[in-house]
């Protein structure tokens, strides 16, 4: 956990004190102007993850990020904020990047002290006061704005809402919203503070830990439990209500929503604990310490599985034409994710097929079990998809890049049911039990930690009793879809077409 240091004091500083305060300070700044007269140009860096190369930043591991916004009470003005980085070195440091950007920054200070700092790309370079060597601890303390306004160039993490905000932060954006390590495999513990206006309610990742109220406003403090990625941070801010009920071995469900549709969305919000039971008897216990909705009058075009408080659009369970049985799946879905992607997550954006084809497949069996829809029929015309959807987004754990100025490109048909299919053809390949166990011994193994295809390729092989690499390699990096076992009748697109084609031509 991350808490503000103090310095206990035991009396006003004489005129000697206070000159040695001012020398210590005018020292402190000749020596930060020195390194960085001598510090090479900065230059945005990564970890070289193969779809964001930019992204993340060697030389430390964040442990805990502490997050103090202020809201104006107005989305078109950006937010004071205060973030605090609790970090250990792993290599020797004469300067350091956070990724941040599209917000202006006022100070940078490390371990106290004032430290130079300039923008490069989309990172923040940073040249503390001294070098800091390998294996220590470091506090990162950015005085910024955090800005929810969108750019012609450059988007915001925040989602701008009827009455306020909240944060769609995958895959990259966490990073605008506040200075981070902003890569799923530097997961840390996170304290958020929001202080709004009168009438406004603040609701965050993780439990309540207090709320301080003045004639001003309020601050509102939530701390996780468990380690978080950046890209899964949520922050709620609006004219809300927070509705309260029980889950499966006495969970705490809060779902945050607007007031005037509290009534409206209860027949909705009420689902979720018998769904979480079932993800129980699917996979394990659940991961985390709280879990609820929160539900936004935003269009997004997504619902997003934002750690312990998944978003979603209103209008999903407003709209008429949308079945139950589909609201109810999209539900499953999202919460799927809490063990698979957020409880376990992905190692690099590579692996994303893991968090999303995961999802897909609890959401298609959730279906299967309580609405009566098969889910051999849905793999079955996902794999005639198939073929096309790898053409257009490369195989499920060789994904290609985003588009130009389309970052969420990434989430391609080809990672949700062209990755479900993926685990249909492997329990069809291994039989039920065993991928079952599979499941279980995946999400229990990794809980709170990050894990890549290979993991997972691993671990089936270890519980299938055999070697399955040859499997992997062809359902997850080849150009064509393989046969499905248990189905050689069935067909793609293309192969079907080819059939029909010469059975007419036969018929004739």
């Amino acid at each position: 956990m991350l808490r503000t240091r103090t310095t206990p004091r035991t009396g006003t500083p004489g005129p000697k004190a206070s000159r040695r305060l001012r020398t210590a300070f005018l020292a402190s700044a000749v020596s930060v102007c020195l390194i960085a007269a001598s510090a090479p140009a900065p230059s945005p860096v990564g970890i070289g993850d193969r779809l964001f190369p930019h992204l993340g930043n060697p030389g430390y591991d964040v442990t805990a990020y502490d997050l103090a916004f202020t809201y104006p009470g107005s989305n078109s003005k950006p937010l004071p904020a205060v973030t605090t980085i609790e970090a250990r070195t792993t290599d020797w440091l004469e300067q350091f990047n956070l990724d941040y950007s599209h917000g202006k920054v006022r100070s940078v200070e490390v371990d106290d002290e004032p430290a130079e700092f300039r923008s490069a790309g989309e990172d923040l370079v940073v040249t503390p006061a001294h070098p800091l060597p390998p294996g220590i601890r470091m506090r990162i303390t950015v005085r910024h704005d955090s800005n929810p306004v969108a750019t012609k160039n450059q988007p915001s993490g925040w989602v701008q809402t009827q009455d306020g905000l909240a944060m769609a932060n995958q895959a990259d954006a966490g990073h605008r919203v506040f200075p981070s390590n902003d890569h799923p495999s530097d997961k840390a513990m996170f304290t958020i503070r929001v202080t709004t206006p009168k009438g406004y309610t603040a609701v965050a990742n993780g439990l309540p830990v207090g709320a301080t109220r003045r004639a001003a406003g309020t601050t509102w403090t939530y701390r996780t439990e468990h380690p978080m990625a950046t890209e899964l941070a949520q922050v709620s801010i609006g004219r809300s209500s927070v509705v309260r009920r029980t889950g499966p071995d006495g969970l705490p469900v809060r779902d945050v929503v607007p007031t005037k549709d509290r009534d409206r969305l209860e027949p909705w919000l009420k689902k979720t604990p018998g769904q979480i039971a079932w993800m129980q008897e699917k996979v394990g216990d659940y991961p985390f310490e709280t879990y609820g909705l929160l539900i936004a009058e935003a269009r997004t075009g997504f619902e997003l599985e934002t750690q312990t408080l998944s978003l979603f659009e209103r209008e999903l369970f407003t709209r008429s034409e949308f079945p139950k049985w589909y609201v109810e799946t999209i539900m499953v879905h999202e919460l799927a994710h809490q063990w698979f992607g957020d409880s376990v997550s992905p190692r690099t954006w590579s692996d994303l097929w893991l968090n999303e084809g995961h999802a897909t497949w609890y959401e298609a069996l959730y279906g299967e079990e309580k609405a009566d829809r098969p889910m051999e029929a849905r793999m079955k015309a996902a794999y005639r998809s198939s073929d096309s959807w790898r053409k257009a987004g490369g195989p499920p754990a060789a994904p290609k890049g985003a588009k130009p100025g389309e970052k969420l490109s990434i989430f391609r048909p080809n990672v949700y049911d062209g990755s479900a299919l993926v685990l249909y053809a492997l329990r069809q390949e291994i039989g039920r039990s065993a991928f079952e166990q599979l499941e279980r011994v995946w999400v229990s193994t990794h809980q709170d930690g990050v894990a890549d295809t290979a993991d997972f390729e691993r671990l089936a092989s270890g519980i299938a009793g055999r070697d399955l690499s040859g499997f992997f390699k062809a359902w997850l990096y080849g150009e064509k879809t393989p046969p499905m076992p248990g189905h050689p009748d069935w067909r793609g697109a293309a192969a079907a077409k080819k059939t029909a084609k010469k059975t007419a031509k036969h018929a004739k």
